[in-house]
């Protein structure tokens, strides 16, 4: 059984910290006395985010194991060994599957699933050989549930939440936990100019921190949020196909590929396309 750390006093990083729900998860740990680093690839703001919130911060590139192993030292040179990771960096490109583009394709699959893998192989053995510290990787409800428009970025939380379970097993009796947060719809940048609701609740990065809270407190495998998502999903196994069909054209199913507003969306898009060109080493045109 993985031992219970309080929240409080712990060394934590975040990724993907600069904003959304890694911004509010700093906000809350560090005014629950948590000592909060924050990584980001977009360095500027992240250090801006930091210095707002009074909570160290620099570059971290989640896709880069030279890149993590930087980030540590500097922790680790200045408060100490790492005692929890937030593995909240991604990202999230929506669209039709036929139009995404192959440097769009590995910019959702390394940051959302090798940054996962990336992180959790940086700092699960050091933690295993002290006897205690927790993983929280921030998955998502897409990682159970598949919504057309989505493919690539489906199949990424899939494997994220899959990770997630196997390397709690793995870990299993060692005093390390690994956890796995699944939000629904979030109020973020990633989900501008998307049509929210309708069948999925929609919640604030402050209800996702609020989650990770509880997660680090109660060391549960997996909590969804709202909490009872997951578990109301889970019931669809026992459910026809057509009539999880007819369900789901209720609810519109397909707005990630019929009702995108791509005026609202395209700030985000454009540093999507930035940042997936920057990853393959290629100019902007």
């Amino acid at each position: 059984m993985a031992t219970k750390q309080s929240v409080g006093d712990a060394r934590v990083l975040i990724t993907g910290g600069a904003r959304g729900i890694g911004a509010a998860t700093a906000k809350l740990l560090t005014a629950r006395g948590a000592r909060v680093w924050i990584g980001d690839v977009d360095e500027d703001a992240c250090l801006q985010t930091a210095a707002e919130l009074g909570v160290c911060g620099g570059r971290l590139d989640v896709t880069s194991a030279a890149s993590w192993q930087d980030m540590l030292a500097r922790i680790e040179a200045s408060d100490g060994p790492l005692d929890i990771l937030v593995n909240n960096a991604g990202v999230m490109p929506l669209g039709a599957f036929e139009a995404e583009t192959e440097q769009v394709r590995d910019l959702i699959l390394d940051v959302n699933i090798r940054g996962v893998l990336n992180g959790m192989q940086a700092v699960l053995p050091g933690m295993a050989r002290r006897g205690h510290g927790h993983v929280v990787n921030v998955a998502s409800m897409a990682g159970m549930i598949p919504v057309p428009g989505m493919v690539t970025y489906n199949a990424s939380k899939f494997a994220a939440l899959g990770a997630s379970l196997s390397a709690r097993r793995e870990y299993a009796g060692t005093g390390v936990a690994v956890s796995a947060v699944l939000p629904s719809a979030v109020r973020t940048e990633l989900t501008s100019g998307a049509p929210l609701g309708g069948g999925m609740p929609t919640v604030d990065p402050e209800d996702v921190a609020a989650a990770i809270l509880a997660v680090l407190r109660t060391r549960a495998a997996r909590r969804s949020v709202p909490r009872w998502v997951a578990p109301a999903w889970s019931t669809t196994a026992f459910v026809p196909e057509w009539l999880q069909s007819l369900a789901r054209r209720l609810v519109d199913d397909r707005r990630a590929l019929t009702s995108i507003d791509a005026a609202a969306r395209s700030a985000y898009t454009e540093r999507v396309d930035r940042q997936a060109r920057a990853h393959r080493g290629e100019a902007a045109p």
